[in-house]
């Protein structure tokens, strides 16, 4: 996880960086760079070879991640019930249809769901 030194609980609010360490123990991830982006709405995770399927009447998705930071030969697949589909603007202004799942983000043993839209990120620094 992050470094405790990064995280500060100050009048019940998180401090942290702009790049963190962190981990999303439903998906089997361990840990994960990631960017901080106080003005999203969601967060997006780096995913790729999207495979939709039902489990007991309900859409899920099977998706790949490259595990490892700035190494693309370690792939690692990942399951999640889907609970939306939605139009996002990416950051070159186009418009493409996601997939959003929920899932438990771990910043150094705080953990709370978030929303996290799956979209590759392969011209991005960081996977999520």
């Amino acid at each position: 996880m992050t470094n405790k030194d990064t995280i500060v609980n100050k009048n019940n609010k998180f401090l942290v960086g702009w790049r963190e360490v962190a981990a999303l123990p439903d998906l089997g991830i361990n840990n994960i760079h990631v960017k901080i982006d106080t003005g999203a709405r969601s967060s997006c995770l780096h995913t790729f070879k999207i495979e939709e399927f039902t489990r007991n009447g309900e859409e899920w998705v099977k998706f790949w991640i490259h595990p490892i930071h700035n190494n693309t030969d370690v792939e690692q697949s990942c399951e999640a019930k889907v609970a939306d589909k939605r139009v996002v603007r990416n950051s070159g202004g186009d418009e493409q249809l996601r997939y959003f799942i929920v899932s438990t983000i771990d910043f150094n043993g705080q953990r709370w769901p978030i929303e996290i839209s799956l979209t590759s990120r392969d011209n991005m620094a960081f996977r999520m």
